[in-house]
């Protein structure tokens, strides 16, 4: 009897716990990526996230010291990527963001497909560059005209 009674318990936090853990509303879901290089910390978003085709995409990029998470400013970076089956390419160098660390790239995928991303950075010019590992990016077809 108690067994049982500790079963069920079991049961229903379980349920629970995998309820808490479900599907996002929509607009909830964060699209932040992670990456990392021997030097730096980067936290990468795009507005809009997912992308769309033939519509314009700004990536903010927040750059860190790996060791001491203090924003890098006055940095130098490249986004760069294009796709699987090369029928498209993008690239745009940094611009200083608002918040100290923070940059952006603005891009303008031409096709929707899964495009491989990737980004290059430095401090400054006397550093070399360090490349983060290409991440890929789903972009979805072309929105609808509205007038």
């Amino acid at each position: 009897m108690m067994r049982a009674r500790v079963a069920r318990i079991a049961v229903m936090l379980a349920l629970g716990s995998l309820a808490a853990c479900g599907p996002k509303a929509a607009g909830t879901a964060t699209t932040e990526y992670r990456a990392f290089t021997a030097h730096y910390a980067f936290n990468i978003t795009s507005e809009p996230a997912p992308p769309y085709a033939r519509e314009k995409t700004v990536f903010k990029i927040r750059v860190r010291d790996k060791d001491t998470s203090q924003p890098i400013e006055g940095g130098e970076g490249l986004l760069y990527g294009n796709t699987e089956d090369g029928s498209g390419k993008v690239w745009d160098s940094f611009t200083a963001g608002q918040a100290p660390g923070t940059y952006t790239a603005t891009v303008n995928f031409v096709v929707a497909n899964n495009w491989g991303l990737a980004l290059q950075f430095r401090k400054d010019s006397t550093q070399a560059l360090e490349k983060v590992d290409t991440w890929y990016q789903q972009v979805l077809p072309e929105r609808a005209a509205t007038h």
